[in-house]
């Protein structure tokens, strides 16, 4: 007599708690410097959205990975004087930063940078120059200071905020400059202070 093959049972639902066991390994890589925050954030949407076993092992995936060599390095202050800085890729963000810049721009982008703490203070001041921080989906900011004779902007794309991601403290002061904090748009750079001494083309 022939028995017939058992149909193969589908998997069981993904558990709360099973979610929030993915964030914690998620946390845990991104403490270590093998998560920069983008794709930690990233990783963590996807966790927290799983209905199924294959979504949740995507969203970890490959965590066993050994950070690269030399591409954490701590920036804990920037000063540029009639000059730009462009702080970009794979660094490590501490619990402070602080930026000053004179006759030039800053540029900070976050969505690359290795963060473990929960909280993140910058501190910067600009006179005649810009401040621009870029920062992925789903972390909060809180842009703090004033300007005088310029504009800021915090833009951020509004979606809840992932958990396990730093809360950003920015307190920010310029003058003749703007500020902007913002999740850009594919392909959007930063907005230059000195594009007004440009020459025009008509």
């Amino acid at each position: 007599m022939e028995i017939e093959p058992r149909p193969e049972q589908p998997p069981g639902p993904v558990a709360e708690s099973d979610r929030e066991a993915a964030v914690e390994a998620l946390k845990r890589a991104a403490g270590d410097g093998r998560l920069p925050l983008q794709e930690f954030s990233e990783r963590v949407g996807t966790a927290l959205s799983a209905e199924t076993r294959d979504q949740l092992e995507a969203a970890t995936a490959g965590l066993e990975a050994a950070p690269p060599v030399g591409s954490t390095r701590t920036v804990s202050s920037i000063v540029t004087v009639l000059g730009n800085r462009r702080q970009v890729g794979r660094w490590r963000l501490p619990s402070a930063l602080r930026a000053r810049a004179l006759f030039g721009d800053i540029y900070l982008d976050l969505r690359g940078v290795v963060v473990r703490d929960d909280v993140v203070d910058i501190s910067a001041v600009t006179l005649l120059g810009n401040l621009t921080v870029d920062v992925p989906e789903g972390v909060e900011v809180e842009l703090t200071g004033f300007d005088v004779l310029g504009d800021r902007e915090l833009r951020l794309t509004p979606v809840p905020r992932r958990s396990g991601t730093p809360l950003i403290r920015i307190r920010a002061h310029g003058l003749l400059g703007d500020v902007f904090v913002r999740t850009p748009t594919e392909g959007e750079q930063p907005p230059s202070w000195w594009s007004w001494f440009r020459p025009r083309r008509w």
